[in-house]
């Protein structure tokens, strides 16, 4: 049996690429660079190396539920996790972790966002194998660390201890977002990472964490238990998740939990958030 998943994460409305990106067609839904696919496409073939397709699970707002039906037809209705409101990262990972647990309590799974770029997939494919393994032996929270090329501050930065294994180090703290003076401290320092938002671990140590330090997440949607991959699954959800706090998986859990650690990794990666990184990432023409 396969033990590893992958979540993608695609309920965001793409503000910052307005007017190109509407509430109702975000970004993730659109072929961004020109290739005939839109991002979640490309997102959702990058991962089939790793696990087969129906061990891919889209998690978004329920409003998005057809145009990921229409985009990846090889995926099942059941594996689409639609959030009835929006919450931001840490509801919807814990919600995921919930359902894969029912699902597979061996589960390792990969939590990534739908509207990256990775030029470099075979590296890509590479650290997320490193990961997974990990994060399947270890009681760890893992999470990639892009190796930064300029004092940039729109990401937050993972700062870097003592190696453990093939690579992999122990995080010593998170900063999110910092000013230019402290960026430029940060890359000269050489032990500090771009967080890129890509997540890997096992259901155990991830249902573990948020009940320690995200009690109020944990308390809410462990009362579903029974309900998971069931027909009461939908109602649960509809009626439990919307009064889950409004908090980001980094603020909640891994700025708190003590066996966090980051794989260093350079394989093309771009967050595409605004219309500069995608003007940087495409060719040019005199115009």
């Amino acid at each position: 049996m396969n033990h590893h998943y992958v979540a993608i994460m695609a309920g965001g409305v793409g503000s910052r690429f307005w007017p190109g990106s509407r509430e109702a067609r975000p970004k993730q839904f659109l072929d961004m660079l020109g290739t005939g696919k839109s991002l979640l496409r490309l997102t959702f073939e990058r991962f089939l190396p790793v696990c087969p397709a129906e061990n891919i699970f889209i998690v978004t707002n329920a409003m998005y539920k057809g145009l990921i039906q229409e985009q990846l037809p090889e995926i099942g209705e059941d594996q689409i996790l639609c959030e009835p409101s929006r919450n931001n990262t840490a509801p919807c990972v814990a919600y995921t972790a919930f359902r894969l647990a029912a699902l597979n309590p061996k589960a390792t799974f990969d939590v990534a966002p739908s509207d990256h770029i990775v030029l470099k997939e075979q590296a890509f494919l590479d650290k997320i194998s490193t990961a997974l393994h990990f994060a399947a032996t270890h009681d760890a929270l893992l999470t990639l660390g892009i190796e930064p090329s300029r004092p940039d501050t729109g990401y937050g930065y993972i700062q870097f201890g003592e190696e453990v294994s093939a690579g992999i180090r122990k995080v010593v703290r998170f900063t999110e977002k910092p000013n230019a003076e402290f960026a430029r401290q940060f890359l000269d320092s050489g032990d500090y990472l771009w967080n890129a938002g890509i997540f890997i671990w096992s259901v155990q140590s991830i249902l573990k964490a948020f009940q320690t330090h995200a009690g109020d997440i944990y308390d809410l949607l462990a009362a579903g238990m029974d309900a998971y991959n069931t027909p009461q699954e939908a109602d649960f959800i509809a009626r439990t998740y919307p009064l889950t706090p409004n908090i980001s998986v980094d603020f909640a859990i891994m700025e708190k939990a003590p066996n966090v650690y980051t794989l260093p990794a350079e394989f093309g990666w771009s967050d595409l958030g605004t219309w500069a990184s995608l003007h940087a990432e495409c060719p040019k023409d005199p115009q």
